[in-house]
């Protein structure tokens, strides 16, 4: 009997995505570990955001499979696919900005009430959104919405976090707390999918990576060897990243 702790707790197999007239997504095919951070990279345009927004049901995949795992969950609702502890911060964070920030987490709690243990310990992640718990959501600067929506995707635990672009237009400053704050998640035993272009931070907090290209997966493989590899990150996304100072 196969290990089904061992096994990937999220694969994509030969999945397609239509946007109209646009065939996207031209058979992707990669597997999400469990546990751990797994990126997803590649240059604009190469499909990375419509696959997060595939595997959360917002589009509809028009060939191939999604499992989460081991069950098919390519043909249902995203309500439904949420439900199973997939939650998903979109690149415009999706926030409401008329209601306060503990309206915008109040809304995430399927139960109906935030648990106070799990809010503290997001307080001690993100300490801005308990100082400014009673202030509406569009006052807060663009890092302290992006803050917002991690916590709001994880105010209650989670199988499987979806996160795109979090880092796009911020300060550096905030960029690291933001890679205190994953690491801190990740280390929760959250499985983590992550769409990122700023590769020093995608490959400071990754363990494994995808990468796209005209709507397809190129190549998989660990963080650390495409970070060690100047020439395949030029041939895979056209940079090579420099050590950081």
């Amino acid at each position: 009997m196969p290990d089904r702790t061992s096994a990937p707790l999220l694969r994509l197999r030969g999945v397609h995505t239509h946007i109209g007239e646009y065939h996207i997504l031209q058979g992707v095919d990669f597997a999400v570990p469990r546990e751990g951070v797994t990126v997803l990279l590649g240059r604009n345009g190469a499909g990375k955001s419509t696959t997060l927004r595939t595997i959360m049901g917002l589009w509809r995949a028009s060939a191939g499979t999604i499992e989460l795992a081991g069950r098919h969950v390519t043909r249902l609702s995203t309500p439904e696919i949420a439900r199973l502890g997939i939650a998903f911060v979109p690149e415009d964070m999706g926030v409401f900005a008329n209601l306060t920030v503990q309206e915008n987490l109040q809304l995430a709690a399927i139960s109906g009430r935030i648990d106070d243990t799990r809010l503290q310990w997001i307080f001690s992640l993100f300490p801005a959104l308990e100082r400014f718990w009673l202030r509406p959501a569009g006052t807060l600067s663009g890092g302290q919405k992006q803050m917002m929506a991690i916590a709001r995707a994880i105010i209650e635990p989670r199988r499987l976090l979806l996160i795109d672009e979090p880092t796009k237009g911020l300060a550096p400053a905030i960029v690291q707390n933001l890679a205190t704050a994953l690491r801190a998640l990740k280390s929760r035993d959250t499985t983590i999918l992550l769409v990122e272009q700023n590769f020093h931070f995608a490959s400071a907090l990754g363990d494994h990576v995808a990468v796209m290209d005209d709507g397809r997966i190129v190549h998989t493989g660990s963080m650390d060897a495409l970070a060690a590899d100047a020439a395949l990150q030029d041939r895979l996304l056209g940079l090579h990243a420099a050590p950081a100072a």
